[in-house]
């Protein structure tokens, strides 16, 4: 078992940044993949970012492609979400998740991730 808890979040205006964290406990981090996933108001939840086990490579939505950056420090077990030039329409709940996965696919679809954390409210005004 892996037990997650996001924090973070928080009210920032448009333009701003957040830089979100997963802490991670239980069984050891470094053989998970990671990712994070966002709920706005009336919509599915979305994959957002992913990152391999060893932090190799990574993977984003186009939506938050070139102001988000995922990261992990696995000596910490810790997966990090910076989110820079932040807009209104990334207003959401933010989770993370993770896999047991140790090779270069990392997946963005949310039945693939057996572990997910409660969620943390990241609000953009405009």
């Amino acid at each position: 078992q892996v037990q997650l808890v996001e924090s973070g979040g928080g009210l920032v205006q448009a333009g701003g940044s957040l830089r979100l964290s997963c802490a991670a406990s239980g069984r050891t981090f470094s053989r998970y993949a990671a990712g994070w996933f966002r709920q706005g108001p009336g919509n599915e939840r979305e994959f957002v970012a992913a990152i391999t086990w060893n932090g190799g490579r990574t993977d984003y939505a186009d939506s938050v492609k070139g102001r988000f950056t995922i990261s992990r420090d696995n000596a910490k077990s810790t997966v990090y979400l910076q989110m820079n030039s932040l807009k209104p329409e990334d207003t959401a709940v933010y989770y993370c998740a993770a896999y047991a996965n140790m090779n270069w696919l990392i997946s963005r679809r949310n039945q693939d991730y057996a572990y997910w954390g409660q969620g943390t409210q990241v609000t953009v005004s405009s």
